[in-house]
C-alpha cells in the first residue's frame, strides 16, 4: 500500500517508520500564527508566485511534517502530484500546522492567513485553488466560508476549492478500538514503555479535532457512543457560515469507490481477541447493526467491561478510504493496531481478520448522505447525492489519503479547465 499524505496516527506504534528522505529546500517559507507555509514555485513562473494552489495537512499527532507531506504528494511511487501541478504552471503552497489535534476552527485561522498572504504575495491577477487532504479539506472548507461570511475579512479571491479524502459527513473510529484504547489507557497508562503510547493514542481518539471529525465518539471505554458536543458546536459554526463556500467550484475525490461495494470486512465477527499475562478473553468485534457486544475488556484478575452499542451501521465493512497505521511490519489497520498494543502489554494476539476498516465513507468524502444510514452507505453513488460541484471515486477501496495516479490526475485535470 502506498505511503499515505496524511499519517493520521503518527508515532503512535513504536518502531513505526519515524522518517523520511528530506524534502526539496522550498523556494519560500513563510511563518503564520498556528502553522506554516511551504512555497514551491512553478519552473514556468520564474520564481514568482502567479497561480497559488495551496494544499492543507490534516489529523495527526504534533506539528506538521514537510518531509512526510512531500513524500505522500511527491515520491509515493506512483503520481507525482507537485510535479503535475507544477506543469501546469501552478505554484504549490503546502499548508502545515504547529497542532494537528487543534479544532479544525483553530488551523481554519492559520489557513485565513495563508490565503492573504498568497494574494498579498501573488503577481497579477490568477484565483487561488484552496483545498486539503483529510481534515485539512475540512480546514479549508470553513476557511473559506468563513472570509464570505465575516465582514472584516477580505475576498478569498478563489475559484476552486478542492477537498482530498476528506470526513465531510464524518469520519469513523471503530467504538471498539476507541473502547479498548481507553480501557488499556485507565489500567496501564502510567506503565514504563507501553505508557506514553496509549496516552498519546487514547489524547488523540479525544483531542479537539478528533472531537470534531468522528461521527460517533466515546470518552471513556464505558461511554454511549454519539456525537461529541465539540462536533455538534462545529457543525452549527459550519451552519452559520452557510455550511460551504459559494463563490467557488466545488470538487473532491474519495479514496474509496461509488459503487457501493463494501472492503469485504463481515460485520459482527472477531476481529481481534488476545489472553496472556495482563488481559483475559478480550476480544473485539467488528460493527454490526442491532444492539451488539462490540467488545469485552478484561484486566487479568479483574471483573470484565462489556462494550455495547446498538442502533449503528456496518460501516467497518463500507466502502471509502480505509484506515492504516504505520508498524514496524508495515501498514496495518484499525483493529490491527489493537492487537499491536495487546502484544506490547505482554499477550498472545489472535487476529480474528484481516485487511483494514473503513475511517472516510466514500459518501462522506464526496459529501453525498449520511455514514448513520445503513443503507446510504452502501448505495451508489451518483453526481445528484453530492454537494460537490464535481467528484470521483477510486476504482478499489485503498488506504486513506493516498495519492494516486488515478485521483491526482483527475485533480489536475479540473484545475487545468480553469484557464
Amino acid at each position: 500500500m502506498s505511503a499515505s499524505v496524511v499519517d493520521v496516527w503518527g508515532q503512535v506504534v513504536p518502531g513505526a517508520r519515524s522518517s523520511f528522505p528530506p524534502a526539496p529546500e522550498p523556494h519560500d517559507e513563510w511563518r503564520l500564527a498556528g502553522g506554516t507555509a511551504w512555497v514551491y514555485f512553478s519552473p514556468l513562473n520564474r520564481r514568482q508566485l502567479i497561480r497559488p494552489v495551496i494544499l492543507s495537512d490534516g489529523f495527526s499527532s504534533g506539528s506538521s511534517s514537510l518531509d512526510q507531506l512531500w513524500h505522500g504528494l511527491e515520491e509515493n511511487g506512483d503520481f507525482r502530484f507537485v510535479s503535475e501541478l507544477h506543469a501546469i504552471g501552478r505554484d504549490v503552497i503546502i499548508l502545515g500546522y504547529d497542532d494537528r489535534t487543534a479544532s479544525i476552527t483553530a488551523n481554519a485561522d492559520t489557513a485565513i492567513e495563508c490565503i492573504r498572504r498568497a494574494i498579498a504575495e501573488r503577481v497579477g491577477r490568477a484565483r487561488l485553488t484552496v483545498g486539503g487532504f483529510s481534515m485539512g479539506g475540512l480546514v479549508t472548507r470553513y476557511a473559506l466560508a468563513k472570509m464570505e461570511q465575516d465582514p472584516t475579512l477580505p475576498d478569498h479571491e478563489t475559484s476552486t476549492y478542492l477537498s482530498y479524502d476528506t470526513p465531510h459527513q464524518g469520519a469513523w473510529f471503530p467504538i471498539a478500538l476507541q473502547a479498548f484504547t481507553h480501557y488499556a489507557t485507565d489500567k496501564w497508562g502510567e506503565t514504563p514503555g507501553v505508557g506514553p503510547v496509549l496516552r498519546q493514542f487514547s489524547g488523540l481518539l479525544n483531542s479537539p479535532a478528533a472531537r470534531q471529525m468522528a461521527r460517533w465518539h466515546i470518552e471513556k471505554a464505558d461511554d454511549t457512543p454519539e456525537q461529541a458536543s465539540e462536533r455538534m458546536a462545529f457543525l452549527r459554526e459550519l451552519d452559520e457560515l452557510g455550511g460551504w463556500p459559494r463563490n467557488v467550484r466545488k470538487i473532491g475525490v474519495a479514496n474509496g469507490v461509488d459503487t457501493g461495494t463494501g472492503n469485504g470486512i463481515k460485520a459482527g465477527t472477531t476481529a481481534v481477541k488476545c489472553d496472556g499475562d495482563t488481559l483475559h478473553d478480550t476480544w473485539l468485534k467488528t460493527q454490526a447493526q442491532g444492539d451488539q457486544e462490540v467488545a469485552r475488556l478484561q484486566k487479568t484478575g479483574e471483573e470484565a467491561t462489556s462494550v455495547r452499542t446498538s442502533e449503528l451501521p456496518d460501516i467497518d465493512g463500507a466502502p471509502g478510504g480505509l484506515f492504516t497505521v504505520p508498524s514496524p511490519a508495515g501498514d496495518t489497520g484499525s483493529f490491527g493496531l489493537a492487537g499491536l498494543l495487546m502484544g506490547i502489554l505482554g499477550n498472545t494476539v489472535d487476529p480474528g481478520i484481516t485487511g483494514t476498516s473503513c475511517f472516510i465513507p466514500s459518501i462522506s468524502a464526496t459529501a453525498a448522505g449520511d455514514i448513520n444510514d445503513q443503507k446510504a452507505l452502501y448505495r451508489p453513488i451518483s453526481p445528484d447525492h453530492s454537494a460537490l460541484d464535481a467528484f470521483t471515486c477510486a476504482s478499489r477501496n485503498e488506504g486513506h489519503t493516498t495519492m494516486t495516479q488515478e485521483l491526482g490526475e483527475w485533480i489536475v485535470n479540473e484545475i487545468a479547465a480553469t484557464d
